[in-house]
């Protein structure tokens, strides 16, 4: 593959890594309730809505999930994976690309979660006005992980070591269950 070809992959990761994230973000943020009122929140639905409202007269939410933000989180890995794909000359099976899409978003939010326990850890270690918008988010959609965890193994002389559980959890689910999909989305899309 060639330099144009490289730098295409880039470009093409982080348009749609970028995109991605405002719908996964928004998607979580809804999940875990949290304040509209945030400029954080604000900006994501802002960038959202236009894409989302129409979907949403769709495609229904079901329960507390908008199932319009996560067909189009799907829908844009997909795409870029087409694209990636493409690129390197290669072509996908369409149902391939569907397990594939999955597989890689299932890996977005894992690597999301990761990097966001990891800037708790870092809020925490760290002199940082509590009254930055974004600390209360970073809270709200960690504390969900962290919870359960922090029932099994308690604080040992004030450490807190569920975010380290967090990360081994997050990296075993890497291993066993995005990677075996992806596999087998790999499989079904070469058509072997």
């Amino acid at each position: 593959m060639g330099y144009f070809a490289n730098a295409g992959q880039i470009l093409i990761n982080f348009a749609f890594g970028a995109v991605i994230a405002l719908v996964v973000l928004r998607i979580l943020l809804q999940c875990v309730r949290a304040n509209f009122y945030n400029p954080v929140c604000q900006f994501l639905y802002k960038a959202t809505n236009p894409v989302l409202m129409p979907l949403r007269k769709v495609i229904p939410a079901w329960r507390n999930l908008d199932i319009a933000a996560i067909g189009l989180a799907w829908l844009l890995t997909a795409i870029k994976l087409a694209l990636l794909y493409a690129l390197a000359g290669q072509g996908l099976g369409v149902l391939g690309l569907v397990v594939m899409a999955v597989a890689d978003l299932g890996d977005f939010v894992l690597m999301l979660y990761f990097g966001l326990i990891l800037a708790r850890v870092l809020v925490s270690f760290i002199s940082v006005d509590r009254a930055n918008p974004i600390v209360p988010l970073i809270y709200q959609l960690t504390e969900p992980v962290l919870r359960p965890i922090r029932r099994f193994i308690p604080s040992i002389a004030g450490l807190d070591l569920s975010p380290m559980v967090a990360w081994l959890v997050v990296m075993l689910a890497r291993a066993l269950l995005v990677g075996p999909v992806l596999d087998f989305g790999m499989h079904l899309a070469q058509g072997a």
